[in-house]
């Protein structure tokens, strides 16, 4: 059960939402949690994610240290206009990454952000533990089947269009139920699969607008009935920095804003690249979701 702020009063609700497994421990949805950013790419809009062979464990671990539950390590940029650079360049860049925070990490859930099924596979045999797929299975229909071979979780993202068309004049006729009919429809489409460990993320910036990506942000309980647990992206996004006109370098202030929103909203997981300020965010939202409920002391 998840507890979030009702944005028209000062009361929390709570929404249940499907626990799921990493490594035999149960993540419940009671608290929220982080997961860390690692792009085996030289081209990720924040040049603070990149990372390569031995770089990748000292990041990780300090994402660690500093909270993170999970880890998500990719090797294809999905910034907007991205080329898609196939499975084995994609591999080549994820392998030696994966390889060494394992070494350092060997406990510690690491999803593999992919849309292709052999990145996937050789990610999961190599000790990786989720799918993080942009696509939900839209790019690679060998993907979702492979999931549900290995019985992993599997977070599903909206996206219009690809990461290289996703930004050409984005429109939707209501982006709030276009959004939840597409989840809806891949989340039945993937139960019937037998897989059942799912996460869902609304996609922001992914095929949106601005306008688009801020209703969706004030609309996040809309999305709390597909009850899965819900996985909100919007760190140092152009969401932020195009509003704000500040950089990418710049935005951790907004982030963290738009952070402590989205939890006011419901959200389960974060997925960001500054773990530290995540953290601060999510313990003080706990405290006043706490006080919220608690009774004053006589």
């Amino acid at each position: 059960m998840v507890f979030f702020y009702c944005p028209s009063g000062c009361t929390f609700a709570s929404v249940m939402a499907d626990p799921f497994s990493l490594r035999e421990h149960l993540h419940s949805t009671d608290v929220p949690r982080i997961m860390g950013i690692l792009n085996a790419t030289p081209d990720s809009f924040h040049a603070g994610s990149r990372v390569s062979g031995t770089s990748a464990a000292e990041q990780a671990q300090r994402m660690v240290s500093d909270g993170a539950s999970l880890l998500d390590l990719g090797g294809q940029s999905s910034r907007p206009g991205a080329e898609r650079i196939g499975p084995d360049a994609e591999w080549a860049r994820v392998q030696p990454a994966l390889e060494s925070i394992r070494e350092v990490l060997p406990d510690v859930p690491i999803s593999v952000d992919t849309f292709h099924a052999e990145v996937a596979r050789r990610a999961l045999d190599a000790g990786a533990d989720m799918v993080n797929d942009i696509s939900a299975g839209a790019l690679d229909p060998d993907l979702p089947l492979l999931v549900a071979e290995r019985q992993v979780p599997y977070a599903i993202m909206h996206m219009q269009g690809t990461p290289a068309t996703m930004q050409d004049r984005p429109r939707y006729d209501d982006v709030i139920q276009d959004v939840l009919s597409h989840l809806t429809e891949r989340r039945d489409r993937f139960r019937e699969m037998g897989i059942h460990q799912l996460m869902v993320d609304p996609g922001f910036g992914f095929g949106k607008r601005i306008e688009h990506n801020y209703r969706l942000l004030a609309h996040l309980p809309d999305l709390l009935t597909l009850g899965c647990p819900l996985l909100i992206g919007v760190s140092r996004k152009s969401m932020i920095h195009k509003v704000l006109g500040c950089t990418v370098g710049e935005a951790l202030n907004g982030t963290t804003a738009l952070h402590a929103w989205a939890l006011d909203r419901g959200a389960h997981w974060l997925r960001v690249h500054d773990v530290a300020p995540a953290m601060e965010c999510i313990r003080l939202h706990q405290y006043l979701r706490d006080a919220a409920s608690a009774r004053d002391d006589d």
